[in-house]
C-alpha cells in the first residue's frame, strides 16, 4: 500500500479509528519497514524483489487472461504467466474425456502425447460442482515430455497454484450444451493467448473454415442430449440445478 499510496484514497477511516494515510505514516514513523527488510538480509534478494516499485511493474497485462471463441463463447480462463512462451500461440489435437477420472488414468498411462489437448468436460457447476482439476495439472506439469507441449482445457476450475497451458471455466459449461460438449477426438484446438481467443477450427484432423466449422458444430448440437445428472438428491442435486455458468462465478440463481 505505501508502494501505491499516491493512488490511494487515504483519508478513508479505517479499523484503527484512525485514516489509511495515518496509518501509513505510523509505520514509516515505527521502523517497520526497515525491520521488514532486515528478514532479507543475506539472502541476496532486495525488497524491491519482494514488492515492486510502481514505475517497474513485473508486466504490463496482469497474470490472467479471459479466451473467448467459438469453444468458449462465454469465455475462458488462463494464467498466461505461466504459460510456456511456446504454447501462446498453438494447434492441438483434441482428447476429450468426460471426467477427471478418465483423463488422469490417460496421462499416468501415457496414452496422452505431445500436440494434444487434454478437454475434460461435464465438470463444472452444473456437471459434477465444479471441483479443482487439481490432480490433472500435476499429473502433467510432472511429465517431462507433456509440461511444455500439451493443454488442459476445462470447464471446471483451478487454484492460484496452477503453472502450465491450463484453462478453465470455460462457459457455457458442457451440462449446459456448451460447445465443449461437441468436440470429438481428433478436432483441431486454437489457442491464441496474445490474441486472446480459444477456438475449434478443424474436425478429424483436418482445418476448416469458420463457415464449415460451423456447420459441423450445428449438426453435433442437433444430435447431442443432456448426460443424466451426476448427483440425484441432496445439496448437491439443488445446486447443480440451479447454478450458473463458470463465467458467471458458479452461484445459484
Amino acid at each position: 500500500m505505501e508502494r501505491l499510496r499516491d493512488l490511494l484514497h487515504l483519508d478513508v477511516l479505517t479499523v484503527t479509528g484512525r485514516t489509511l494515510g495515518e496509518n501509513l505514516d505510523e509505520l514509516q514513523k515505527n521502523g517497520f519497514y526497515e525491520s521488514c527488510a532486515s528478514y532479507l538480509q543475506g539472502t541476496g534478494v532486495a525488497p524491491e524483489d519482494v514488492i515492486r516499485p510502481l514505475e517497474k511493474p513485473l508486466g504490463t497485462d496482469g497474470a490472467i487472461a479471459v479466451l473467448r471463441g467459438n469453444l468458449a463463447p462465454g469465455g475462458s480462463v488462463v494464467k498466461h504467466t505461466a504459460v510456456p512462451e511456446e504454447m501462446f500461440g498453438v494447434t492441438l489435437r483434441a482428447r476429450p474425456f468426460d471426467c477427471e477420472e478418465d483423463a488422469i488414468h490417460a496421462i499416468l498411462t501415457h496414452a496422452v502425447h505431445p500436440g494434444e489437448a487434454v478437454l475434460i468436460r461435464y465438470e463444472g457447476p452444473k456437471g459434477s460442482g465444479m471441483p479443482e482439476m487439481f490432480y490433472t495439472t500435476e499429473a502433467i506439469s510432472s511429465d517431462p515430455a507433456l509440461a511444455r507441449s500439451i493443454a488442459l482445457i476445462t470447464d471446471g476450475r483451478f487454484s492460484g497454484a496452477s503453472k502450465g497451458p491450463v484453462i478453465g471455466h470455460v462457459s457455457p459449461e458442457a451440462a449446459d450444451g456448451g460447445p465443449i460438449a461437441l468436440v470429438e477426438e481428433g478436432d483441431l484446438i486454437r489457442i491464441d493467448i496474445r490474441g486472446r481467443s480459444l477456438s475449434i477450427i478443424g474436425a478429424n484432423g483436418a482445418e476448416k473454415t469458420p463457415e464449415q466449422m460451423e456447420a459441423i458444430l450445428a449438426a453435433r448440437r442437433a444430435a447431442w442430449s443432456p448426460r443424466p445428472p451426476r448427483y440425484t438428491k441432496g445439496v448437491l442435486r439443488f445446486y447443480t440445478r440451479h447454478a450458473v455458468s463458470p463465467m458467471r462465478g458458479g452461484y445459484m440463481e
